[in-house]
């Protein structure tokens, strides 16, 4: 009686497990089973590090499990560690990175095929060129439309940069990069590596292919304080200086510094700017700074502080104070109309009317106002428009006479970071460099996204690229493109 029960469940044992169905839903189970005891034993460290290509998400047969990463490739879990003292550190930060890197390999291996990326359907110099002969384009759009054929066209160049001193050149970082009206001179703040700040002028006259070669002249002079803005001051002709704002360290107070560009020339012109001719305003805290070219305002610049704006006159040294509600990170004046236009902290963006006393009320001529801190202000050359990025990504066109948004350009990436936000009306392209390290090109008019360029090296909040546009770089007889500086290279961007 036991004997033949016995031989009754073995041959359902078998007959079970010659049954395809019953085969598959076992081995469903044991999959399952090894999934649930793997983590116990991933937490110790492991010898080969596992990929991290996503698989959890995607497949519907390995279940989730909070604080755990699935593999696909190795068909295991790994502990998602808090830190990074563990020895095989796999963290979601990481994972994110290892997923960026490989997309950003694969975008520059694309441009390296293709050479060529076209932002619209049938968008190309030969339907372009049968448009305007039949009348469907004049000469305003056809020259548009023809800027942003060029920039889907533009190829990746790495610049040779001579200097005095070619050790320095191999260790310091590019910070930032800032080209003067002309575009035939670069201002640099490069990182050094013990510790500051350098500055350096890059003559981009020898910007010519098929040989790009460029100089850089630098000073003696290094500061070991943060650079929290700068730009070019047209004080005894245009761009004969550079204004600097310096943060303050331990007992040195902040200031603000008039640099003369020819402190970056081995060589002094009799009757030119001497070393001697530079001059520094203690400012604390500035976090912006702009110059002022309006006749109203000669000779001035303003520096926007925590809850303040100072306009201060180069001349007599006269400062006018305007109280704020917030933080002012990003400043610049009107050419035409006596306005100063500010971005503050609280995403509010407001005009001051240089005619008003500090003292006196409604200085405020335009109140805007975003949803994050903003990080950029520019002003369109016809005043009617203001365009401004902010640490959440978003890039807003305001007119100005009815104080609404009429475009948003999308596809920046921003968190906390202070980025620039370069317009150029004259090719109607915007250019901005997000935080994940890619530069991106819309169109000015449509708001299209034209260009999306990877970072020629790794993504890193610690290389962010800094980069500068114009139509003629070199000068007046330069060719249009853009300059990208990250680490310590420098590639252009030319047009074709």
């Amino acid at each position: 009686m036991h004997k033949s029960s016995w031989q009754n469940r073995r041959h359902g044992r078998r007959s079970h497990s010659q049954n395809p169905w019953f085969r598959q839903h076992g081995s469903n189970e044991r999959h399952n089973a090894e999934a649930q005891q793997s983590p116990r034993h991933s937490s110790h460290c492991d010898d080969e590090a596992p990929s991290t290509s996503s698989g959890t998400a995607g497949s519907s047969s390995v279940p989730d499990l909070p604080g755990y990463y699935y593999d696909p490739e190795k068909k295991r879990y790994f502990r998602l560690l808090p830190g990074h003292n563990n020895c095989n550190p796999l963290t979601k930060e990481s994972i994110r990175q290892k997923e960026m890197e490989s997309k950003r390999l694969q975008l520059l291996e694309q441009e390296d095929k293709q050479g060529k990326k076209i932002a619209r359907l049938g968008f190309n110099a030969s339907s372009l060129l049968q448009k305007s002969k039949l009348g469907f384009l004049n000469v305003t759009s056809y020259c548009r439309l023809a800027h942003e054929l060029r920039v889907s066209c533009m190829q990746r160049k790495k610049v040779q940069i001579q200097s005095s001193d070619p050790s320095a050149l191999a260790s310091d970082r590019f910070n930032l990069i800032l080209a003067d009206t002309n575009s035939d001179r670069l201002f640099t703040v490069n990182d050094v590596k013990v510790g500051g700040s350098k500055y350096g002028i890059i003559n981009l006259r020898g910007l010519k292919t098929p040989a790009l070669r460029v100089h850089m002249h630098e000073n003696l002079y290094f500061t070991n304080r943060k650079v929290n803005a700068v730009c070019w001051a047209s004080l005894n002709h245009l761009d004969s200086h550079i204004l600097l704002c310096l943060m303050g360290i331990a007992e040195t107070p902040g200031c603000a510094t008039l640099l003369p560009a020819s402190l970056f020339v081995s060589s002094h012109p009799a009757g030119g700017d001497r070393p001697g001719m530079l001059c520094s305003f203690r400012i604390p805290g500035a976090w912006s700074c702009a110059w002022s070219l309006n006749i109203q305002a000669n000779n001035c610049f303003s520096t926007g502080l925590s809850r303040r704006v100072l306009v201060t006159s180069v001349v007599t040294g006269h400062r006018q104070s305007f109280g704020t509600s917030s933080d002012v990170l990003a400043q610049q004046f009107a050419l035409m109309a006596p306005l100063l236009f500010n971005g503050c902290r609280s995403g509010e963006i407001f005009a001051i009317d240089l005619r008003c006393r500090n003292q006196g009320k409604g200085w405020q001529a335009t109140r805007l106002f975003h949803d994050s801190a903003v990080t950029s202000v520019q002003i369109l050359q016809e005043e009617q428009c203001v365009m401004a990025s902010d640490m959440a990504g978003t890039i807003k066109l305001w007119d100005l006479r009815t104080t609404k948004c009429i475009r948003q350009y999308e596809g920046h990436v921003n968190e906390y970071a202070h980025l620039p936000l370069h317009v150029h009306e004259e090719e109607g392209i915007v250019v901005a460099v997000g935080q994940d390290c890619y530069t991106r090109i819309w169109s000015l008019h449509d708001a299209q996204l034209l260009r999306t360029i990877p970072s020629p090296h790794p993504t890193s909040k610690a290389d962010i690229p800094s980069v500068a546009f114009s139509s003629r770089l070199g000068g007046f007889q330069g060719a249009p493109g853009l300059l990208m500086a990250v680490r310590q290279d420098l590639y252009c961007f030319s047009y074709s």
